[in-house]
């Protein structure tokens, strides 16, 4: 069975391996999946000095010049791994699913495994579209995209939130110089692995809840009521209805995007939602996953980077024998404050990523002081305006103090900065032309003046004003 790797150009840490096949059973035609993980179960013990550490970081975290792994490089790496041509230990599940992508049964087992090959992204996506020529089994690759379509087709009609919010990649050279910020390009070789994990957690989270075991999920709250009601004010402000509070679920908000996408602001109504969005967290409490439309949901599909997929893979090997490997009663005890600890670092991995990046771009545009740049206003405040730049994705502030003299005042419903003399309106999503003034990489921060307001009349005297 030729299980293969699918990760970035620059990965070293696979753990994950996919195959698929054409199947046909008594719910009729479909497929059958495998998905293989690394079992770094078996080398990192319950209670050892290794999984102490591992827990207190709670994951790696990816910065654009380095890589500060969970688990030292040896076994992140090296022994853990999924590296072609090498024998590894896995944790697989074999899922057969229908020609509409629904899951009909999966199994999970434990063994070792060899990778046909490591691919790439790009390798692959070049593949599909006929621009290379295959590595693969004959039809192996048509087979993959062919159970890829049907999983979309089963995810489109659970209505999921795909928010289409770009990610930023910093390009160094050797010397760790910046020499480009450029957008993250996302191929359908990306979606397909995506949804191949997801449907492996979803197996996962539904092994251990029928056998009665206990799990870390993987939740996610629906919005609260107040970050609800400003999602909907803001996108009513661009034209888009959304229902009340209380009968708001996740399809409706698919819906909006899918709108969305045929306007000149999908960006913005991504980021609107995705602001509105609460955190995903981990506990042992199942409340479902509201942005993927799911009822049980786990990670599993990571371990070498999470630990909570690590715990994962330690309740599922428990549910035979009870090898040293398996999830201790006094962990599954205390799951709850697991979960705390691991969602606390994760929390504090994503804000280290994104400030770091933040000074990066900051560092690359501290040469362009005085450029101008397109974008739109991507939030609205009483001090005034945040603006997205459109090549960068780089964020800004347009102080109040900046504006055209005149007394400006911020709506909060509507998301707006008017001016009261002039009548100049500044609204979310409003394309703009602005130019850098300052840039401060040590922080982060961006200032910016806007150039492409019309000229403001003269403000008349307090006296003249009707009362």
């Amino acid at each position: 069975m030729p299980l293969i790797t699918i990760d970035g150009a620059d990965a070293r840490d696979f753990d994950d391996a996919v195959y698929a096949e054409p199947w046909s059973g008594p719910e009729g035609p479909g497929f059958r999946l495998i998905v293989a993980i690394a079992d770094v179960a078996h080398y990192v013990r319950p209670g050892s000095a290794l999984d102490s550490e591992a827990r207190r970081r709670g994951n790696s975290v990816y910065f654009p010049d380095r890589v500060v792994p969970m688990l030292p490089e040896a076994l992140s790496n090296g022994w853990c791994s999924l590296r072609p041509g090498e024998d590894r230990g896995c944790l697989f599940v074999e899922i057969h699913i229908d020609a509409i992508g629904r899951k009909l049964r999966h199994r999970f087992g434990r063994g070792l495994m060899r990778s046909a090959a490591r691919l790439t992204y790009d390798d692959v996506q070049a593949m599909a579209d006929g621009a290379q020529d295959s590595l693969l089994p004959e039809g192996m690759m048509e087979t993959l995209f062919a159970a890829w379509r049907a999983l979309s087709t089963a995810r489109a009609q659970r209505g999921t939130l795909e928010l289409d919010v770009p990610e930023r990649v910093v390009r160094l050279d050797a010397t760790g110089r910046i020499t480009a910020i450029e957008p993250r390009i996302r191929h359908d070789s990306h979606r397909l692995i995506e949804d191949f994990m997801v449907l492996a957690n979803v197996a996962a989270a539904e092994e251990l809840e029928r056998r009665r075991r206990p799990c870390l999920y993987r939740i996610h709250a629906p919005p609260s009521p107040e970050r609800a009601e400003s999602m909907r004010d803001n996108l009513s402000a661009m034209g888009f209805a959304v229902p009340p509070v209380g009968t708001l679920h996740a399809r409706d908000l698919a819906g909006v995007l899918a709108r969305a996408a045929e306007g000149d602001a999908p960006t913005l109504v991504s980021e609107t939602i995705l602001r509105a969005q609460s955190q995903a967290e981990y506990s042992p409490e199942n409340i479902g996953h509201f942005g993927l439309a799911l009822s049980s949901y786990a990670h599993f599909t990571s371990p070498i980077r999470r630990y909570a997929d690590l715990m994962v893979h330690r309740a599922l090997i428990g549910m035979g024998t009870h090898p040293p490997d398996a999830m201790p009663a006094a962990d599954a005890a205390k799951l709850e404050d697991i979960g705390t600890q691991v969602s606390t670092a994760e929390r504090r991995a994503i804000l280290a990523e994104r400030e770091t990046t933040e000074r990066y771009v900051a560092a690359w545009l501290a040469d362009q002081v005085g450029t101008e740049f397109t974008g739109h206003v991507s939030g609205v405040t009483r001090f005034g305006v945040f603006v997205t730049l459109t090549q960068t994705g780089a964020s800004g502030l347009v102080p109040v103090s900046t504006l055209p003299d005149d007394v400006w005042t911020h709506d909060d419903k509507t998301h707006t900065l008017r001016g009261r003399d002039s009548g100049l309106v500044l609204r979310l999503g409003q394309p703009v032309t602005v130019r850098l003034a300052e840039a401060t990489p040590v922080t982060g921060g961006l200032l910016f003046t806007l150039t492409d307001l019309p000229p403001v009349p003269a403000r008349r005297a307090r006296s003249q004003r009707p009362r």
